[in-house]
């Protein structure tokens, strides 16, 4: 039974930069994708992709999006072309849980940065899932439950954000490092992902603690965590991926939910 139960994911993106770098993080995303058995597609839900409602991915070859500004030459030449899953596509819209279909939608950098490291062949089926900017966290937990039941039908479903992403707290001297709040309130969240506290996690910013408004200035990174643990089931064992943190106001902390309990042997 257990071995139905495909592998969720979440992952804390952080810069662009880390798709071409070489470092602890991407050799532990690296790592993780060559313990894992290829599914028959992913859907993925990053923080880049904000909408009034919910969308999905539709093309054939979604194209890839460059996002982002200011960095290397070399970023923007890197090359992810995944394709759809049309099967997917048709099991999330018959749902019928509002989800609308959009042709011209492209992969963002929060889902190809990722995708390189741990599927770098680009050989397995993407969706992209958009994130409903109207929903609160609440909200966003109980529409991901709504999903739970494709890991039983091979589909692996990622969220890509950040537990803590406050750009403008930047720490340019700490490119490995994380501010004393930012460590605080990522290891809150560690506590109530160990104890799968979904309360604490989906609960309003204006009630936590002075750390978290810190951390999460704004929603959309924090959203993709509340999939996660929206998709986690009874039989799921959870695996730190990475707990690592960047320029001082980004986590990097990433974790793997499966059923079976030695995917990752590695202990970081």
């Amino acid at each position: 039974m257990t071995s139905t139960i495909t592998p969720a994911l979440f992952i804390g993106h952080g810069s662009p930069e880390n798709v071409v770098l070489d470092n602890r993080f991407t050799r532990h995303l690296q790592y993780c994708g060559q313990q894992l058995v290829k599914p028959k597609a992913i859907l993925m839900i990053s923080a880049h992709w904000l909408t009034h409602g919910t969308f999905i991915t539709t093309a054939s070859h979604p194209k890839q999006v460059f996002d982002f500004y200011g960095f290397a030459k070399n970023l923007y030449q890197v090359n992810y072309q995944a394709k759809t899953s049309h099967s997917l596509v048709e099991q999330l819209l018959g749902l019928k849980i509002g989800i609308i279909d959009d042709e011209q939608a492209g992969f963002d950098h929060g889902t190809w940065t990722i995708l390189k490291h741990l599927f770098p062949q680009a050989d397995v089926p993407v969706v992209q899932l958009s994130l409903n900017s109207q929903f609160n966290r609440q909200q966003h937990l109980a529409f991901a439950q709504k999903l739970q039941a494709l890991r039983s039908a091979g589909v692996m479903i990622i969220g890509s954000g950040n537990v803590v992403h406050n750009l403008r707290l930047l720490n340019w001297q700490q490119r490995e490092q994380g501010a004393n709040w930012a460590k605080t309130f990522d290891l809150q969240i560690k506590t109530a992902l160990n104890n799968h506290d979904t309360a604490f996690l989906s609960q309003e910013n204006a009630t936590m603690s002075a750390e978290a408004k810190l951390a999460i200035p704004t929603e959309e990174h924090y959203w993709p965590l509340l999939y996660i643990e929206g998709v986690r089931t009874a039989l799921d064992n959870m695996t730190w991926i990475d707990e690592g943190y960047e320029y001082g106001s980004i986590s990097l902390r990433s974790y793997l939910l499966s059923a079976s309990t030695n995917i990752l042997t590695n202990s970081f």
